[in-house]
């Protein structure tokens, strides 16, 4: 999960005329020649009428969705630990036994703040990218769902800015709805850094949770998986059409024991948003990669993007546009002990419509049409 998938380039990204202004990193693009003149120069040309905030909100915004982002779990972990040699010592012991009391509750679902869903700081977010959320279908609010994220990407931007915020109006677009985001079981053991996961919708990803997700009466309930995981997000960069999907086949059997439909969604443009380090298979550095997620479970993908005041290097995403469309759902039918060819034909029928999904829209969203997904 995402705690936290090498083809050219897919999408030339035009710079925008004058009569579209565009906010990036807290300034104006007004002009063809001043994204020219941004691009020759690396420094961007900044509007008076403009603050910085924009562009600092999609790195703390990611921080809690990416699983491969330290910072936050560290600073939870040391403020937690430091306060006990404090004389606020009581607030971490109050808090360890209500964690001991609460610890349970990200299995059950979690405890989303709708408060924090709302921030403003994941609509400057959304319009840094900008992303958006594209409905293809009415999807009945008296049934539960499996969404099939794809691709995962190095941060999982799509996915968290559409169903762990309001940012694109998920509770609008699908009304009745409510979203479930599943994510690396150990972030979720880190003192505060749990709760503010749970805040967004977040939810371990393990049987249990989905269990409980699924199980609810009375329907609304969408569990979302980032189906390539970890493991994919070794591959993300901009151009790759590459899912780690063949042999991920668990999302499946899940949907068929419960019998809830599932759901392709194709989120255009997210694996545009980071480079990476070169880290072919058989290499030593992805050796390393491999050996860490198998052990830890989160991969490191050693990814760079931009800057703050330039565009050469830094860890802030690039500025391209996510379109997350979701597509129509399979229906599936309730089997307790599904064999394995059932599992497979299922399969087979959620790749092919994975690739409909993603043929249907790629024109409109920038992709050539010579390009295809593949899986492995």
């Amino acid at each position: 999960m995402p705690a936290i998938l090498p083809v050219s380039r897919w999408a030339q990204w035009q710079p925008l005329g004058s009569a579209t202004l565009s906010r990036c990193c807290g300034y104006t693009r007004e002009t063809q020649e001043d994204s020219l003149c941004e691009a020759s120069t690396g420094a961007p040309r900044w509007h008076e009428n403009r603050r910085p905030l924009p562009s600092a909100s999609p790195v703390w915004s990611l921080s809690k969705e990416d699983s491969n982002s330290k910072t936050a779990p560290q600073c939870c972990i040391a403020i937690f630990v430091g306060l006990f040699f404090t004389r606020f010592w009581l607030i971490s012991a109050l808090y360890a036994a209500w964690w001991a009391c609460d610890w349970h509750t990200p299995t059950k679902s979690g405890r989303r703040i709708h408060f924090i869903r709302n921030w403003a700081a994941w609509r400057y977010m959304k319009d840094y990218f900008p992303a958006t959320l594209v409905k293809t279908v009415e999807l009945d609010p008296t049934k539960n769902y499996v969404f099939g994220f794809h691709p995962h990407g190095v941060l999982v931007a799509g996915a968290f800015l559409n169903f762990c915020t309001e940012a694109t109006g998920f509770s609008k677009i699908f009304p009745g709805l409510t979203p479930h985001l599943m994510m690396l079981n150990l972030w979720f053991r880190i003192p505060f850094f749990r709760d503010y996961l749970m805040s967004g919708g977040l939810v371990p990803s393990d049987k249990e949770t989905a269990a409980n997700v699924l199980r609810r009466s009375g329907g609304g309930n969408v569990l979302i998986i980032a189906v390539g995981g970890a493991r994919e997000a070794l591959d993300a960069r901009p151009g790759a059409f590459t899912l780690l999907l063949a042999n991920r086949k668990g999302f499946v059997r899940l949907a068929i024991h419960h019998g809830t439909p599932l759901v392709p969604v194709f989120s255009f443009g997210e694996n545009e948003l980071f480079d990476q380090v070169e880290n072919p298979k058989g290499g030593w550095l992805r050796w390393i990669q491999e050996r860490l997620q198998k052990i830890m479970g989160i991969s490191l993908p050693l990814f760079h993007a931009r800057g703050i005041f330039q565009y050469s290097f830094g860890l802030i995403p690039y500025r391209r546009p996510i379109h997350t469309v979701v597509g129509k759902p399979i229906q599936v039918e309730k089997r307790p002990n599904p064999s394995q060819e059932e599992v497979d034909k299922l399969h087979e029928v959620y790749m092919e419509e994975l690739c409909k999904l993603f043929e249907e829209h790629k024109l409109k969203y920038g992709v050539p049409e010579d390009k295809h997904l593949s899986f492995i």
